[in-house]
């Protein structure tokens, strides 16, 4: 399952910088588009605040 960024986001940009895939782009806070995410979890691991989570 892909993963998604919840509201929690504080636009940090540590996801992004680890997605292998390049599938997280940012809006008003990150954004993950699910064709593209792999289900890593790199983003998840990363976040400060636990803002990506599985769909």
């Amino acid at each position: 399952m892909a993963y998604k960024i919840s509201d929690a986001c504080i636009s940090c940009g540590a996801c992004a910088a680890e997605c292998p895939v390049s599938c997280i782009s940012e809006g008003d806070i990150f954004v993950i588009d699910a064709d593209s995410c792999i289900d890593c979890g790199n983003c998840a691991n990363v976040c400060p605040v636990g803002a990506p989570e599985q769909a």
